[in-house]
């Protein structure tokens, strides 16, 4: 059995394979397409296939859409090439439930996958045409926060930013620009109004593409390169709107179980590949079941009606607490300690993680003592269910390929929302004092103490890619396992940096509570562990 259009026509094939196929027609969906989109997304990887795209799945299966979505991505050409293209634009997805069973279904709303960039004219001509076309409702990303990031952390423009702002509209590269001139396509056909949404896991995520947005449109303004005027209709939100967005759903990378799972029922050609650019893919999603979409209703060109997909469609102020929620207390400070620990203590699994009851305690202080007392409650989800479906059914799912490695990944970029927010709210609440807090701060101790690249017993380890990785290892150059006090005069710098953490640590009074864990951590093999033991019994 292939997976692809011609391939799905064999329906008792697939049915015996226990895999459900969509109800309606892929040509007929990509012809409306192609006639009416409404649909384009950027960024073509895993959290869109395999839960975005199915959102679209939903509606068309209930005939309450005609059209499918037009995947475009702007930074790995290689998955549109090897994983779009000769699939249809189809992707076979797996839900890994707890009781190890998958539940399979091949999500067939994506009409196309374009490459967005100058290198395929053609691909990019067919952009322009749909971003004129008055039927566009909504144009959405799942780029990472890093696709938003115009400048490098000393604050200056990238290179490649510089010279997109030199070349102007028909001479960019970076997808914030990409989406700049698209935009101005819209504008010179009419100005039909649309909405730019954000479905990165990142705070304040419709804000971050704004700010982006409108950065690049006025350096172009200021050179001639766009009228006054269009400026001014990407700031009008009820011509161009930025809704914001809460998304939650665990995706990890393919994982060889479900590969061969496939196989074994007859599905061909499903082995993952790695592309030019380094992106681990495969023609198959595998994920948790549980998910979570909270959009801002803002789309001054109408929408999907998403709500009949199970998501939710509500003001700002909702989705904020309810990303805050997620982001600072209930999910993402729990997911960055067992990151860190994990890769100390010598784990590949997350949910190996959550059978050691030194970890699971670490995240149980983390959430329930430290981070409920200030977290805002969106009223849409309750705090502590979403807190406890996430410890006790979600990270603890033994069929879920997750590895504390994957989720080191750039923590620099996140400690300040997943940590220090919750900082923040103890140091403004009158009842509330930060110098209270231990397990955010034996958190932010064990993640320095993995920047120094060695174990607990003392073997050299590799550290996730982030984009401050060198910077803060230079500044902990020194630091020693088995002398404790190499740590002297190293922190300042770190714990003062409110870019890094949102929060100067040395006036909160934590900076000397850190350093003390660290010079624990720091006494030999070991003592990781028992720092953690130490400080976890003191309850």
């Amino acid at each position: 059995m292939k997976l692809n259009y011609q391939g799905i026509q064999d329906k008792a094939a697939w049915k015996k394979a226990g895999v459900a196929l969509p109800s309606f027609d892929w040509k007929e969906m990509a012809a409306e397409t192609e006639k009416a989109p409404t649909w384009v997304h950027f960024g073509a990887g895993n959290i869109f296939r395999g839960f975005i795209a199915a959102l679209q799945q939903r509606l068309l299966e209930q005939g309450l859409v005609k059209s499918g979505i037009i995947a475009a991505d702007t930074f790995d050409y290689g998955i549109i090439d090897s994983i779009y293209d000769p699939f249809d634009s189809m992707t076979l997805m797996v839900s890994l439930l707890p009781n190890g069973s998958m539940k399979k279904e091949v999500i067939a709303s994506i009409a196309k996958g374009l490459r967005a960039g100058s290198a395929y004219p053609q691909d990019m001509e067919q952009l322009r045409a749909v971003f004129r076309s008055p039927s566009l409702q909504m144009v959405s990303f799942t780029i990472t926060e890093k696709g938003y990031a115009l400048k490098n952390i000393q604050g200056e423009f990238f290179p490649f930013v510089q010279a997109d702002f030199a070349g102007g509209p028909q001479n960019c590269s970076h997808a914030m620009s990409l989406v700049a001139s698209l935009l101005l396509e819209r504008y010179n056909a009419g100005g039909t109004p649309i909405a730019v949404v954000s479905m990165d896991n990142c705070s304040h995520n419709g804000e971050k593409l704004k700010e982006s947005v409108l950065t690049v449109v006025d350096k172009w303004l200021e050179k001639d390169f766009v009228p006054a005027a269009f400026a001014d209709w990407v700031r009008d939100e009820n011509k161009v709107s930025f809704p914001w967005s809460m998304i939650d759903k665990i995706t990890p990378r393919p994982a060889k179980v479900v590969e061969e799972a496939l196989s074994s029922v007859g599905v061909e050609d499903m082995a993952p590949i790695i592309t030019a650019k380094n992106t681990f893919i495969a023609p198959f999603v595998n994920a948790e079941e549980p998910q979570y979409l909270v959009i801002e209703d803002r789309f001054p060109n109408g929408r999907p009606p998403l709500e009949r997909a199970g998501v939710y469609m509500t003001d700002r102020d909702t989705v904020n607490n309810t990303e805050r929620m997620k982001v600072t207390t209930c999910l993402n400070p729990l997911h960055t300690a067992l990151a860190v620990y994990g890769c100390l203590l010598g784990y590949d699994s997350i949910a190996a993680e959550m059978k050691d009851p030194d970890l699971v305690a670490l995240i149980e202080k983390i959430g329930y003592t430290e981070g409920i007392p200030v977290v805002t409650d969106p009223g849409i989800l309750s705090p502590m269910d979403f807190i406890r479906e996430v410890i006790e059914e979600r990270l603890p799912n033994p069929f879920i390929p997750d590895a504390p490695q994957r989720i080191a990944t750039d923590t620099s970029q996140k400690v300040a929302i997943r940590y220090g927010e919750t900082i923040k709210s103890y140091m403004v609440r009158p009842d509330l004092d930060p110098r209270d807090l231990t397990y955010i701060p034996l958190a932010i101790a064990g993640w320095l103490r993995y920047l120094l690249a060695v174990d607990d017993q003392g073997k050299s380890m590799e550290c996730s890619a982030d984009p401050m990785l060198d910077t803060l290892q230079t500044q902990l150059a020194g630091i020693t396992l088995g002398s404790p006090d190499s740590i002297s005069g190293k922190l300042g710098p770190i714990l003062s940096n409110p870019a890094i953490f949102a929060v100067d640590l040395t006036v909160t009074g934590l900076d000397g509570k850190i350093e003390g864990f660290l010079r624990e951590m720091l006494s030999g093999p070991g003592a990781v562990r028992a720092t953690l033991r130490n400080h976890l019994k003191r309850l």
